[in-house]
């Protein structure tokens, strides 16, 4: 039975294979029509926290005036990096940057987005309850770096494997606090569909443990249903 990595060593280790995965997700395309009912993007700056492989950064760089982008990881940047040039954008920069801590001026933005990124504030730094104090760290920052009437926008997983929105319990209190704090909030589908069966089983595999493979649906195609969180804040 194959363990699921850690996500501490995907980021650093897998970037390529992460980007396959998540490069399955969304197959519908539900994401950015949620994104522009929220604040249409056409023409604006975006800053973007926890860029990842560049998955959100492609999606909007042929749409927003700008957009920098900013991750830790020096592998998953580089994976962007390729998938931008390769899409001919030029209205985007890459950085290593840690949320809680931005190389840029105030006001520089009109959209501060983070997907599926701003949750390991808090799941990486459990002990004591330190993930309040760190995620309102990195919550100040994207506060900071908007523009007056600028927006907040964060996805987050609300259940791998789940037709419904089921917050994982880990993230539950993160959520509330999220609620507590005055952020409105929708959820989405964006569920996986694979190639076949064998690049399914690898994948969900890869990142969320031989579990999930149960989720699969049995197509040629298979499919993972995925229910994403989307929180907002002006």
């Amino acid at each position: 039975m194959a363990a699921m990595l850690d996500h501490h060593d995907v980021y650093l280790t897998s970037a390529a294979e992460y980007d396959e995965l998540v490069s399955a997700e969304d197959h519908e395309q539900h994401i950015l029509p949620a994104l522009n009912a929220i604040r249409p993007l056409a023409g604006l700056d975006v800053v973007e926290l926890g860029a990842g492989s560049g998955r959100l950064t492609c999606l909007l760089a042929s749409l927003v005036r700008s957009i920098q982008a900013f991750d830790l990881s020096p592998a998953m940047l580089a994976v962007a990096q390729r998938k931008l040039l390769a899409g001919g954008w030029n209205n985007w920069r890459l950085q290593e940057a840690d949320h809680r801590q931005l190389p840029l001026a105030d006001g520089v933005a009109d959209v501060a987005l983070s997907g599926w990124s701003i949750c390991y504030t808090v799941t990486w730094y459990q002990e004591n309850d330190a993930w309040r104090t760190e995620l309102s760290k990195a919550l100040a920052e994207m506060r900071r770096v908007l523009r007056p009437g600028g927006v907040i926008i964060l996805l987050e997983t609300q259940g791998t494997g789940q037709t419904t929105p089921l917050a994982p319990p880990h993230l539950a209190d993160y959520y509330a606090y999220l609620d507590a704090a005055g952020f409105a909030s929708t959820w989405i589908r964006t569920d996986y569909r694979f190639a076949s069966q064998a690049e399914a089983a690898r994948l969900v595999r890869f990142f969320f443990g031989d579990d999930m493979l149960a989720h699969l649906g049995p197509q040629p195609e298979p499919i993972l249903p995925e229910c994403t969180g989307i929180w907002w804040q002006t």
